[in-house]
């Protein structure tokens, strides 16, 4: 069997719906065990998440199934002396512990860090929540949306006309699942060298204001007030989307020297030599002109024709799928990105699952079972239902 990063890193996983299960998911295809403590009877509000009534009533909803496979499941009541006394033992064994509730929740039911830390020295405990522990937000409700508009991702998606706008997936609760995993990643390597746990306290607010890069930079550092410009790029013209003979395509000609491919290719020589557009900082002032002018060139042919003909020569230039266009992608299923593994329970259905895009040694991660049933493996830990 393949020996992945972490392998025998044992995880307890208090997480629900996205930000944290989502961090598990990463952490189990790098190779963690991830042991996930549910509410008995209830579980993860996720098993009852998605678009397939029958699957939710059974508690084993889309959004659960896409984002704990591999892992197992126990019921506890933390709140019983019962559950207490399963779950020290956990955590006493465990080399990560992670949990998404509101801030203070788990210092309330008595295990606040310097409780974990008398169980476990070594335990590396990272909390997720919409604002951080401390501070004047920290114990507000807060979901993806929320995060979105608070963040000022809103107000720069769409057009002038249109926003703010909510992106199309809940992306602050995936940024705030990712950073979580990398945190507790180099968490767990520093504990390497120190034999030291340590507390990590993650704000999925300033994750989601971190991820927007350049849109947050450019304010802090030139002054510039970012604004929605649909689907432009602000940092560089002509970058965005394009017309052709059958569809939109977008093209990201960054560089000058793309630039200039891009106008012999489509015919257009005088483009680069045009001195609305022959510089980068004249592009950006003259984005819409130059737009225009290609546009006209590109409904010469379809979308495909010239991906085709524009990144064989080096310019970035794709067409706009859909998600089930994107899944059937030749690329996608070269590198194994997709796994179909057994639903839990009875019969022989199969679900097709996503990896994370990383290949180790020449091997794509894949979730290694089923999203688990509610208490599936509660023998295993002497779990109290």
């Amino acid at each position: 069997m393949q020996q992945l990063p972490l392998d025998g890193v044992k995880v307890v996983d208090l997480t629900n719906v996205l930000a944290g299960p989502y961090c598990s998911y990463q952490l189990m295809l790098f190779g963690a065990e991830v042991v996930k403590v549910e509410l008995p009877g209830a579980g993860d509000l996720a098993r009852r998440l998605g678009p397939d009534p029958e699957l939710n009533r059974e508690q084993m909803g889309a959004s659960f199934l896409a984002q704990n496979a591999g892992k197992k499941s126990v019921e506890l009541d933390l709140k019983s002396p019962e559950g207490r006394a399963a779950f020290e033992p956990m955590v006493a064994g465990a080399d990560v512990l992670l949990e998404n509730y509101r801030a203070g929740v788990l210092s309330r039911l008595g295990y606040g860090w310097e409780r974990l830390r008398e169980l476990n020295p070594g335990l590396v405990y990272c909390a997720i929540s919409g604002f951080g522990q401390s501070g004047p937000m920290s114990g507000a409700p807060a979901y993806d949306q929320i995060i979105q508009g608070l963040s000022g991702m809103m107000s720069v998606t769409g057009t002038p006309d249109t926003a703010p706008l909510r992106v199309g997936f809940p992306i602050c609760d995936t940024v705030g699942g990712l950073m979580a995993a990398l945190a507790v990643s180099a968490a767990l390597a520093g504990r390497h060298r120190t034999g030291r746990g340590c507390f990590l306290d993650l704000s999925m607010l300033e994750a989601s204001i971190s991820a927007m890069g350049w849109t947050v930079s450019n304010y802090l550092i030139s002054g510039v007030e970012p604004e929605p410009m649909g689907d432009q790029n602000a940092t560089a013209a002509p970058s965005g989307t394009f017309e052709t003979a059958d569809g939109p395509l977008n093209i990201a000609a960054n560089q000058q020297a793309q630039f200039e491919t891009l106008c012999r290719l489509t015919g257009r020589p005088d483009l680069a030599t045009d001195p609305r557009f022959a510089e980068r900082e004249a592009r950006k002032t003259n984005r819409q002109a130059l737009n225009q002018e290609l546009n006209q060139a590109l409904r010469a042919k379809t979308a495909l024709e010239w991906e085709e003909i524009l990144s064989r020569e080096g310019v970035p230039a794709a067409r706009i799928l859909t998600v089930p266009q994107a899944l059937e992608l030749d690329q996608v299923r070269h590198r194994g990105f997709l796994t179909e593994v057994p639903f839990a329970g009875a019969g022989e259905r199969q679900v097709t699952l996503t990896g994370n895009g990383v290949v180790v040694d020449g091997v794509a991660l894949r979730p290694r079972g089923s999203a688990p049933l509610l208490g599936e493996h509660n023998d295993e830990f002497e779990a109290v239902s």
